[in-house]
């Protein structure tokens, strides 16, 4: 019996060569790409969550940001920095989602429901009050931030160093510091009232 590329052979059909090495590889990209998932993805699912997604779209946009690096370096991409591009492609992901869902909002009919809270139920009914107002609040002060205090909040809460958000945003370092102290008065002087 001929093997199999003799018979591709005499078929005129050519086969793939795929070497041993070429397996190791990409046997070693995906356990890369699924190392960093584990690393970074529920930080990534939070960051996404911030910008205004529900948990499962944000599920949604960091599953596509690993796919996305994924072939990013299957084509041979950069490798620097991948935490870093992990965030800014998520980030634009996200915001893909966001206008998406905004579209869809516009053509179907707005929902009454609004964000619901869930209040500890073993907690005093007095203190479950007070401390769904201070959310609330918290909430409504946070999307009221500039996009860019938002986005530096969310990166440094995710425990990222301001130069690393400084590049993974392309803005300077004294603009995260700005952003960063305008949005921690803000969220401050809320809590405060």
């Amino acid at each position: 019996m001929a093997d199999d590329s003799t018979t591709a052979d005499t078929l005129g059909l050519a086969l793939p060569v795929v070497s041993e090495t070429a397996v190791r590889t990409a046997a070693d990209l995906h356990a890369e790409v699924l190392e960093l998932f584990d690393a970074c993805a529920p930080a990534l699912g939070r960051y996404v969550r911030s910008c205004g997604l529900t948990p499962d779209a944000a599920e949604d946009v960091v599953q596509e940001a690993f796919l996305a690096l994924y072939r990013h370096l299957k084509r041979g991409g950069a490798r620097h920095n991948l935490r870093g591009w992990l965030t800014q492609v998520s980030y634009r992901l996200a915001l893909k989602q966001r206008m998406r869902v905004a579209r869809r909002r516009r053509v179907e009919m707005p929902s009454a429901q609004g964000d619901a809270d869930v209040a500890d139920p073993s907690a005093p009914i007095d203190a479950q009050l007070v401390d769904g107002d201070q959310q609330r609040r918290l909430r409504a002060v946070f999307r009221a931030l500039p996009e860019r205090d938002r986005r530096c909040l969310s990166l440094r809460a995710e425990g990222v160093r301001y130069r690393e958000i400084a590049r993974t945003l392309g803005i300077s370092l004294g603009s995260v510091t700005r952003s960063l102290t305008n949005g921690v008065t803000r969220l401050s002087n809320a809590m405060k009232e």
